[in-house]
């Protein structure tokens, strides 16, 4: 399951690509559930969840999508007067911007509605990287902008009487009406909206659930169908890396190699002997990556700035007024965090967690946790290493699903092959790439970096 905070995300299990090796992006599978008020929609969906076994998979409940209600309308609302089970009470334009949005792997801010005050709270639930979205509401299939961003349509089909216990249980225990205000409603808005706009919406579904949860045939073949689209989606990611690219191409223009000096070469030559000391892995791992980074920041927008001296004179000279973010790929990346806050006394820091599934070799994330407003920086993208620039493509899909734009990243890297900076580059070409040096080969077993240095991340934190 995806679990979030604020524009943190994690998971249980590691999500795979949801691109291709030229960056463009799988549609999310979107499944959508409808019928009445108390039909099962939300059970059903989360029984489909259970029963997919599948990562990074949410529900997204149409109840989170009623309009902001007008004073008359709350005062209406709160003597039960207000028909909040008729088309016109939800915000579809929203609601559709939403789905496109995950269908294309965005992120989004899912609004929260407050039932006891009819209103939505000013803070919001952030939603990204699901692989399947189970979206489930009494008007899921009535929006035809909607339905076309289905891969699978379901309606549940319960029982009447059964439809009005749940309801009456749910008002009362979840969204403190009392009994008489619910039968109301019921008899005035539930029971007409659901003979006039849901039952008629059964005719968009590809499948319908007579008695909702109690039909675990039904939910089974559901689930099967599912796992079998799911399944025709993947391929083999990282090798097709290795198939695709010619790295014997000249290098990109938006590769930048730092200045191949004697001082360069003699870190490289610390760092890659294997007899090299731990603590002089860090140190000079530590200060290989101030020189990156202080290479990479010359890529950043500045100003012409005049300053007074303290004789009294003036100096023209240049500032930086954007608002820097370091973005790392650990493990490795979080070593070049010290060497940015060296340079950059008020970067904002966010962290990505991408590992290498061991039995595919493909990349897998893990957990990401950036800052709000990270659309509105320069991201200086962090990694020890990029070798087939699997880990780099997953990155840099992250920071634009956050609308980063594609030129205001700037990847950091101590070493690089031709390989993953071609790779970089075919998929993101505007995307600049800063290393301190190339290495001319990988090895197709094993996938490191020839002569390289070895496991990074094991060399510096000494595991």
């Amino acid at each position: 399951m995806l679990e979030h905070k604020k524009n943190t995300y994690f998971g249980t299990q590691g999500k795979s690509p949801w691109y291709r090796w030229d960056g463009t992006k799988f549609d999310c599978y979107i499944v959508g559930v409808a019928g009445g008020s108390g039909s099962g929609k939300t059970s059903v969906s989360e029984r489909i969840i259970a029963n997919l076994n599948v990562p990074w998979v949410v529900v997204l409940s149409m109840d989170s999508y009623y309009k902001v209600l007008t004073s008359e309308q709350k005062i209406e609302a709160l003597n039960n007067n207000y028909n909040f089970d008729h088309p016109n009470a939800f915000d579809f334009d929203l609601l559709l911007e939403n789905l496109k949005d995950l269908k294309e792997g965005k992120r989004v801010e899912v609004p929260i509605y407050d039932f006891v005050t009819h209103s939505r709270q000013p803070q919001t639930n952030t939603l990204y990287g699901a692989n399947v979205v189970i979206f489930e509401g009494i008007f899921a299939l009535y929006d035809r902008r909607i339905t076309d961003l289905m891969d699978l349509k379901i309606f549940v089909d319960t029982d009447s009487d059964i439809r009005l216990v749940r309801r009456l249980k749910r008002d009362i225990d979840q969204r403190g009406r009392d009994i008489n205000g619910v039968i109301q409603q019921y008899l005035n808005f539930v029971k007409p909206a659901f003979d006039q706009h849901i039952q008629p919406t059964v005719k968009n579904a590809d499948v319908i659930i007579p008695r909702g949860l109690e039909n675990l045939v039904a939910i089974d073949l559901i689930t099967k169908h599912i796992q079998r689209q799911l399944n025709e989606r993947r391929y083999s990611f990282r090798w097709e890396l290795l198939k695709k690219i010619d790295y014997n191409e000249e290098l990109p223009k938006t590769v930048i190699v730092l200045e191949q000096t004697p001082q360069l070469k003699g870190i490289h030559t610390i760092m890659r002997d294997r007899d090299t000391q731990r603590d002089d892995f860090i140190f000079y791992s530590e200060r290989l990556a101030s020189l990156v980074i202080e290479r990479g920041l010359s890529e950043v927008t500045v100003k012409d700035h005049q300053v007074t001296t303290p004789l009294d004179l003036p100096y023209m000279g240049k500032r930086c007024n954007e608002k820097i973010c370091g973005v790392s790929i650990l493990r490795a990346g979080g070593i070049m965090e010290n060497g940015l806050r060296r340079v950059v006394k008020d970067a904002f820091i966010g962290k990505i967690l991408i590992q290498t599934d061991p039995t595919t070799g493909e990349p897998l994330l893990h957990f990401a946790k950036l800052p709000n407003n990270i659309h509105d920086c320069y991201v200086l993208l962090m990694d020890a290493q990029i070798a087939t620039g699997a880990a780099a493509l997953m990155a840099i899909r992250i920071l634009l699903d956050h609308n980063v734009p594609e030129d205001r990243i700037i990847f950091l890297t101590l070493l690089a092959t031709r390989l993953g900076l071609h790779v970089i580059s075919n998929a993101f070409p505007k995307v600049k790439v800063c290393t301190s040096m190339i290495d001319p080969k990988i090895n197709e077993e094993t996938l490191f970096i020839e002569p390289g240095v070895g496991n990074f991340g094991d060399r510096y934190y000494g595991t």
